[in-house]
Parts: structure tokens; C-alpha cells; sequence
């Protein structure tokens, strides 16, 4: 009987495994000495860009590109005008009517006829609708007969009376009977005032049949058709009215601004009102400020105004939103220059004027109220100024332009936008910065 065969695999040797085990070794001392080679790298870059002169030393924008520090840049250029300034004051508001009315019936019945289109302008005593009158009709017949019955006793009681009149005065009846002669004559007078006041009730049932419009304004959208039941305690009612000449806006300004506005209504002073659309690129309407909230909103630290509007046009509607603006006062004589030629950097606002050798100059200015795509200059400017409104981003102190070259692409045209509208320059370019 033969012994099974066994294998056995002797154990590798050390030997066998230092090769690869020296090569993973060595990978990691690779990439551990390559990391730190950059770390150094880029701590020298660091070291170097923050080394003081380094910055002088570098050159700038246009020579790193090829060009020509010496070479003219064109810009365009603009003059500071003089000329008024309008101060407004900005808010949001909405459209608000004068009033608004639902039309409802004043008496139970059925509608009969319809009189108005829908979205029409009606005025005052326009009959809108009318209710089947035939039950009135005869509420007010039977209350006129029941007059004409109490009339004829009235008169038979009256002559009643002066028979027992002239018995009494012939001593052939007694007084009392006379006295309920009397007493019967007047109750028959209240009779005949309570049949006429139902007279005059009736006829005024049968005029409510007739619905009218109460205000004039723009009819809305129908809200019963003919033929149904309506009735006065009917919540919807029949159609809303709403009144558009004129209108009012309710809008909200700064409680800062709130002593400027009252100084001037108590001054007896009508202050206008423009009113924009949502983009504000349309006037809408112009009207007048009307009145004036009597608290301050503490959530928003806001006060509400009303302005009114004729609105002949129907250009505002209401609920509609718009933009509102309140020309507080008018400045006479002031300098403006174009918003685009603002610019901000380190110091706070300035600008590029160009001085007559042709270079640039940086001008710190302070700045006033903004008017269209035009902002005023409070101090800083002298009239007649050239100041650089396009190509102002490729700038710096003392750098030669040219105003007789071809126009430079228009940069930050999105500063120059919302500085036409609230007097904010765009951001300084590279020269700039450094002022």
C-alpha cells in the first residue's frame, strides 16, 4: 500500500519579496518629495507677489499685452452741464380705485332684462338691470284703492260732524256725542296718512325694480343671468362697479423722507406724482399728492401716500402694480455729468477728466441725486469739464487718451444702467484700484 503524495510549498524567502516590496517604497518617497517640491514652488510664488516692489516692478496690463505703455487710449468723453436736477423721491405702490360698488337688487324677484355689456363704462344713473315689476304693481294698486275706501269714510264722518254740530247748537243732542263725532273725523285723518305712506311705499318697491348704477365707472363681469330669482340679502349681488376718473395709488416712502414731504404740503405746495411702469421705462400717468398717512409703519419703518390721478387715458388699473415717483424739489444750476462716467474705487467715487495736454486725471467727487442716465455733482467738478464716460476700465493716473479715435467698447454697461437710476458708478478699472 502505496503513501499519498502530499505537496507542500515551502515558505517564500525574504529574498523573494524585497524587490517589490522596494519599489512601493520608493513610489511613495517619489511622490512624497514631488508634493513637497510644489509646496515649496508655489510658497516662493506667494513670497515673491507679496514682497514689497514687486508690484512696481510689474508691468502693466497694456505692455504685458504687446502694447505700447506710451500710446494714446481712446476713450469718449463727455462735458459736465449745468442745468436743474429734479429730486425724487422712489417707491412702490399699487393702484388703488376711489371706489368700488356692488351693484345689488333692493328687492326680491325675477330678473328679467340685463342692460349693460360687460366691462363697459357706465355713468351715474345708467339703468343696468330690471326685476319683474308686476307684483308691485299691484301691491301699489291695492294700497291706492284701500286710500280711495278710507277717503270716502272721511268724508261721511266730516259730515257727520257738522250735522251734530248744528244739533248740539240747538241743544238737541248731547255733548259727548259730538266729541265721538270728532274723535272719528281724526281717526279717519290717520288712516288716510298711514294708506299714503303705504302709497309711497309701494312706488318705491315698484322703483327699485329698475336697478340703476350708483357710480360711474367700469362695469366688471356678470355675475346673475336673467331669469333667475334674485334677491337683497344675495352676498355676490348682481355686478361690480368700479370708478377709474380718477384714481389713486397708495405707495410707501422712508420715514426719513417723511419731514421734507410734510414741510412742503404745509406749505401749501402740490407736489407731483409720476407713476412707472413695472420696468420703469413708461410713464403711465401724472397726477398730484393727495394725502399723507398718519402713522409710521414700525415693520418697515415706512409711510403710506396717496396720489391722485385723472387717468383719461384708463392707463392705470386697479390693483395694477407701478413704480411711483415723488419730485420733491428741483435744483437750479446744478453740475451733471453722464452716470456712466462714475466710477468707485478705494478712496470712494471719482471720475476721469481729461485735461487739456490730453491725459487723464482722477477726480474725487461727491455725488447727488441721479436723473435719468444723468447723475449730479455736488463737489469735485467745474462746468465745461471733460470726464471719460467709455474706456475709463483701461485708465490710470496721468495716462494719455485720444478723443478723436474710434469708440472703445462700452464696459460695465450694467453699472451704468443702475447708475442712471440711482446715481451709483461702476467699479474702477485698473488704475483705478489704485487711487
Amino acid at each position: 500500500m502505496t503513501n499519498p503524495i502530499r505537496c507542500i510549498h515551502a515558505p517564500r524567502r525574504a529574498k523573494d519579496l524585497t524587490p517589490r516590496t522596494s519599489l512601493r517604497g520608493a513610489l511613495r518617497q517619489g511622490w512624497f518629495w514631488l508634493l513637497a517640491v510644489l509646496v515649496i514652488a508655489a510658497g516662493g510664488a506667494l513670497y515673491y507677489q507679496m514682497k514689497p516692489g514687486v508690484a512696481q516692478q510689474t508691468p502693466p496690463a497694456g505692455r504685458r499685452q504687446g502694447m505700447d505703455p506710451s500710446r494714446a487710449m481712446p476713450v469718449v468723453a463727455a462735458p459736465a452741464k449745468t442745468g436743474d436736477v429734479n429730486v425724487y423721491l422712489n417707491g412702490l405702490g399699487s393702484v388703488t380705485p376711489i371706489a368700488t360698488v356692488t351693484v345689488r337688487t333692493r328687492v326680491d324677484g325675477q330678473l328679467m332684462k340685463v342692460l349693460y355689456r360687460e366691462g363697459e363704462i357706465v355713468r351715474a344713473g345708467d339703468l343696468l338691470a330690471e326685476i319683474d315689476p308686476r307684483p308691485f304693481q299691484v301691491q301699489l294698486a291695492q294700497a291706492e284703492g284701500q286710500m280711495v275706501r278710507d277717503q270716502a269714510l272721511l268724508k261721511n264722518a266730516r259730515t257727520d260732524l257738522e250735522r251734530y254740530r248744528a244739533l248740539f247748537e240747538q241743544d238737541s243732542i248731547a255733548k259727548q256725542q259730538l266729541d265721538t263725532q270728532e274723535a272719528l273725523v281724526r281717526q279717519y285723518e290717520g288712516v288716510l296718512k298711514i294708506d299714503q305712506a303705504a302709497i309711497d311705499n309701494a312706488k318705491l318697491q315698484l322703483s327699485y325694480c329698475r336697478i340703476t348704477a350708483p357710480i360711474g365707472g367700469r362695469v366688471g363681469l356678470r355675475q346673475v343671468d336673467p331669469g333667475n330669482i334674485v334677491r337683497a340679502s344675495d352676498a355676490n349681488g348682481l355686478v361690480v362697479i368700479t370708478q377709474l376718473q380718477p384714481i389713486t395709488a397708495v405707495f410707501s416712502i422712508p420715514e426719513d423722507n417723511v419731514r421734507a414731504v410734510m414741510q412742503k404740503l404745509r406749505a401749501g405746495g402740490k407736489l407731483a406724482v409720476d407713476a412707472w411702469d413695472r420696468a420703469e421705462k413708461t410713464r403711465l400717468a401724472s397726477g398730484t399728492l393727495v394725502s399723507v398717512d398718519n402713522q409710521i409703519d414700525p415693520a418697515t419703518g415706512t409711510v403710506k401716500l396717496k396720489a391722485q390721478f385723472a387717468n383719461a387715458d384708463l392707463g392705470l388699473f386697479p390693483n395694477q402694480f407701478v413704480n411711483m415717483r415723488l419730485l420733491l424739489e428741483v435744483r437750479r444750476g446744478a453740475i451733471s455729468i453722464p452716470s456712466a462716467a462714475v466710477q468707485r474705487g478705494r478712496q470712494g467715487t471719482f471720475v476721469y477728466v481729461v485735461k487739456g495736454d490730453n491725459t487723464a486725471s482722477v477726480r474725487p467727487i461727491s455725488l447727488g441725486p441721479a436723473q435719468g442716465e444723468s447723475v449730479a455733482v455736488e463737489n469735485g467738478l467745474e462746468a465745461g469739464e471733460q470726464v471719460v464716460v467709455d474706456g475709463a476700465d483701461k485708465l490710470r493716473e496721468g495716462a494719455r487718451v485720444d478723443l478723436g479715435g474710434p469708440e472703445a467698447p462700452r464696459a460695465g454697461g450694467e453699472g451704468r444702467k443702475g447708475g442712471a437710476r440711482k446715481g451709483a458708478g461702476r467699479k474702477g478699472g485698473e488704475g483705478g484700484g489704485d487711487q
